[in-house]
């Protein structure tokens, strides 16, 4: 990054400029010399007495004393082109937050309070877009009282990294002793290279209702309740994707598709774990796991791809690639363009497999959890 003017450092960003993206030159205090400067980029989140905060888009923000600034200007966010398909990050966290609804949620002014019985921290948190029409310590107690009412720890699901992310809000919510929970990634992709990945989809059966096995691969919770198979099934337009344990390596043309058996994913949305032909309790003991997994939601021109699982012993098999294939060319005859995933940040192998399936990161959320009664 150049920060000189005529070969000298320049320092050309003010107080003005909070709420922009910055990047700066700092000293910080080391023992070796060569090592007494460092860079940071992110969006400027305050400037007050003499220290500025900066909110990269891992969500921890840094905090630089005036004094120790060597060079510093204001940056363009990251073209959306560079990204794949042309979206903000609030169009993709609608999108998402679609796809993974809560059985239960209200609304605080612009913010969205949802809850799913503590299953995943997506559908348990407050999706914290715009204002929520209150004072935020006022707005923050409502949000801990709601979430105490229900006996789930409250959280806020903030985004960073692209223009019109929630940098700002991550700062306050730090200096309140909120604590950052879970570093993800949002990685978007044309849809149409994702189906072109392989002519091998012949083990993968796709279909609107939960097979039998689905739930005994999907490491997701303790015991699956309800609450599990409701998430599941909701969303504009729900496929489940399975390769069964054992099927037969030589593959074929195209997937199986099954239609639903009580409409589309509405018996489960409605009827919980009867609804869903009784995938919410036990499977039979004779059903064996299925070797591989995936759930795919169709909304408008995106489509969002959760629940991508391979049983260990099936690895290296190429059928995580087999289940994306399959589940992409459902999405595009159904319309859809664009791709999207939600990745944790440290999961390498996964975000290897998706960096070769033509994702790219679009920005980052964090879960923030609010500070524990004995916390203070």
């Amino acid at each position: 990054m150049d920060f000189t003017t005529g070969g000298r450092f320049e320092v050309s960003i003010t107080p003005a400029d909070v709420g922009k993206r910055v990047s700066v030159r700092y000293r910080y205090e080391s023992a070796k010399p060569q090592e007494r400067f460092t860079d940071a980029v992110g969006v400027l989140t305050s400037w007050t007495d003499e220290v500025l905060q900066i909110t990269p888009r891992s969500g921890d923000t840094v905090r630089i004393p005036e004094a120790a600034l060597v060079a510093g200007k204001v940056v363009p966010a990251t073209p959306v082109r560079r990204r794949g398909p042309a979206a903000d990050a609030r169009e993709l966290d609608r999108v998402a937050a679609r796809a993974w609804p809560p059985l239960e949620s209200e609304a605080l002014g612009e913010w969205r309070l949802r809850a799913a019985g503590g299953f995943t921290r997506r559908a348990n948190s407050v999706l914290a877009l715009g204002d929520p029409g209150l004072p935020l310590d006022a707005a923050l107690e409502r949000v801990t009282a709601w979430y105490g009412e229900r006996g789930l720890p409250a959280y806020l699901q903030l985004s960073a990294g692209a223009a019109g992310t929630q940098e700002w809000l991550a700062a306050e919510l730090q200096a309140r002793g909120w604590v950052r929970e879970v570093n993800a990634e949002i990685r978007v992709g044309a849809l149409a290279p994702v189906a072109d990945l392989t002519d091998d989809t012949g083990r993968v059966t796709l279909s609107r209702d939960l097979p039998p096995g689905w739930l005994d691969r999907y490491q997701r919770f303790l015991r699956p309740g309800p609450e599990v198979v409701q998430v599941l099934y909701g969303g504009p337009s729900v496929w489940f994707a399975t390769v069964p344990a054992g099927a037969d390596t030589t593959g074929g043309p195209a997937p199986s598709v099954t239609g639903p058996a009580g409409g589309t994913g509405g018996a489960g949305t409605a009827g919980g774990a009867e609804g869903a032909g009784g995938t919410g309790g036990a499977e039979p003991a004779e059903v064996r796991a299925p070797a591989a997994i995936g759930r795919c939601v169709v909304d408008g021109r995106w489509a969002g791809f959760t629940a991508v699982e391979v049983a260990p012993e099936s690895r290296r098999q190429g059928l995580a690639t087999e289940v994306m294939a399959a589940l992409a060319r459902q999405a595009l005859a159904e319309g859809a363009s664009a791709a999207y995933l939600q990745v944790e940040a440290d999961n390498d192998g996964a975000r290897a497999l998706y960096d070769g399936m033509g994702f790219r990161r679009h920005h980052t959320y964090h879960h923030w959890r609010a500070p524990r009664p004995d916390q203070g």
